[in-house]
């Protein structure tokens, strides 16, 4: 969604942060050339014209311009800017959803992703704040659109009011408050109808629902890739109904993410979550921090280490780390270590969390580095028996042609595969012993509440001991096979034909 916008940033910033010194002049150049990256990415222009305002304000001062890292520090105060454009004056929390069954109202135009962002915050409700969800469909103008509530409500396990035939939005509404009392909800979603366009019986009907219902939270619903039109849309419902947050859905798309930047400053409403695909488990909750430093080609390692906690298992976790400290790294090790990696997104989603992955995103393509070449890995290792899994070393020559056939790949791939096994065994090995208690065991603590949240990980983590790893990984700096623009063991030219 950002990509040509952090492109755009990181080119800018690149030319600032290799200057030894910066004049007032070099600042405002630029800031103008910032500010015309705003505007292409579809940010409106009061927006991109306050932000650049603000941001020379605090740059062209004498503690920047004649600071030890000038360019630099002009990157922070672009960062907090943004995240300040992004948070507002105040930062809304938690959904409230105190005093049970709390309603929440979603309304938004037709083809926005109502109904699935309904399943998919209702999801989240349940599995990460223990909630008890009932869903209802008041859309009776979509044709089958109250099935699909129900047909998704019953795939993530979250109740849906029965259908009714012939009933009104405003009787479907006090059946769903009847039951959500009566069967002891915390939360009842109302799931609204949509319109093409927004019109006088949309919001006569809207504004029915929600006097009767007096919602905690009214989510408005918009489609990403609509760009100025979502911020008009939130303006005209905000004028009508009164909402209290926005989600913007298809983030994942190839839209220029002007919306996102400029909703909360022209709305004064706080964008709450972003769907980013089709799945019920698509949905982020929007981290204004974490959203500038992606921009800025930062990273989001926090969210990174939130995918891992999601998708691997407490017992699971210590027992490789007790493995990984005595150096003992097999295919096992490396076959799951791969298949987390498909989880948290692949190779693309969890580049996208890593800083200045963007920058080595054409080397990484060059190299045929994606998810199809995760699978052959994968696909190498199922073709060995369990014990050579569980001692490499026995792989001679013959063992290997065997292996390399059954999985339809060349005796050099798996080669290659053997070299990052070792690779690998030996980085953990290095990284079990460093710092205090050593950073494996500082990075299972925080990533499964021992060591506070994940911020509190990445804090904790002993910067010396982050750096040698980084070197044992065959980087010259930075995150371990990133930072020197090395790419990560054993991965350049894997399945790639002579």
């Amino acid at each position: 969604m950002f990509e040509n916008l952090s492109d755009r940033l990181g080119s800018v910033f690149d030319r600032l942060t290799k200057q030894g010194a910066l004049s007032e002049d070099d600042v405002k150049t630029a800031l103008r050339e910032v500010r015309v990256a705003l505007l292409e990415a579809d940010v409106s222009l009061p927006v991109a014209r306050d932000f650049v305002k603000a941001v020379q304000a605090k740059a062209t001062g004498q503690a920047v311009t004649k600071s030890v890292t000038p360019g630099q520090q002009v990157v922070k105060i672009v960062h907090d800017e943004l995240k300040h454009v992004l948070t507002g004056d105040e930062d809304p929390g938690k959904l409230k959803i105190d005093n049970p069954p709390a309603p929440i109202l979603m309304v938004g135009l037709q083809g926005g992703g109502k109904t699935t962002t309904t399943a998919k915050i209702a999801k989240r409700l349940k599995e990460r704040e223990g909630k008890k969800v009932l869903m209802a469909s008041l859309d009776v103008n979509r044709p089958a659109a109250m099935e699909q509530l129900a047909i998704l409500g019953t795939q993530i396990g979250v109740d849906t009011l029965p259908i009714v035939k012939g009933e009104d939005p405003v009787a479907i509404a006090k059946r769903a408050k009847t039951q959500a009392s009566l069967g002891g909800y915390d939360v009842y979603m109302l799931d609204t109808a949509g319109r093409l366009s927004i019109d006088e019986e949309l919001m006569a009907q809207v504004e029915a629902v929600r006097d009767v219902a007096n919602p905690r939270e009214t989510l408005l619903v918009v489609d990403g890739l609509t760009g100025q039109d979502a911020v008009l849309t939130a303006e005209n419902f905000d004028d009508r109904i009164g909402i209290t947050g926005v989600v913007l859905t298809r983030m994942d798309g190839d839209g220029r993410g002007g919306a996102a930047l400029s909703m909360r400053a022209v709305t004064g409403k706080p964008i709450r979550f972003v769907g980013l695909g089709e799945k019920m488990d698509a949905l982020e909750t929007f981290e204004p921090d974490r959203i500038a430093g992606r921009i800025l080609g930062m990273g989001d390692i926090v969210a990174l280490v939130e995918k891992a906690q999601q998708t691997l298992e407490v017992e699971q976790a210590e027992r490789m780390m007790k493995r990984f400290q005595k150096g003992q790294f097999n295919m096992n090790d490396l076959k799951m270590q791969l298949e987390q990696m498909m989880k948290m997104g692949g190779m693309e989603g969890m580049m996208a969390m890593m800083p200045g992955a963007a920058k080595m995103q054409k080397q990484m393509d060059g190299a045929g580095i994606d998810d199809k070449m995760i699978r052959q890995q994968i696909a190498l290792i199922q073709s060995m028996t369990k014990r050579e899994r569980a001692n490499p070393a026995l792989l001679q020559a013959s063992r290997k042609k065997r292996i390399a056939k059954g999985a339809g790949m060349e005796v050099s791939d798996l080669n290659k595969l053997l070299k990052m096994q070792r690779q690998m065994s030996d980085v953990m090995k290095k990284m079990g012993k460093m710092g205090k208690g050593g950073m494996l065991k500082q990075a299972m603590k925080g990533m499964f509440g021992k060591g506070g949240s994940p911020e509190d990980m990445m804090n904790q983590m002993d910067p010396k001991a982050l750096e040698q790893a980084a070197k044992a990984m065959g980087a010259k700096g930075g995150l371990p096979g990133l930072g020197g623009g090395a790419l990560p063991p054993g991965l350049s030219g894997f399945g790639k034909k002579k």
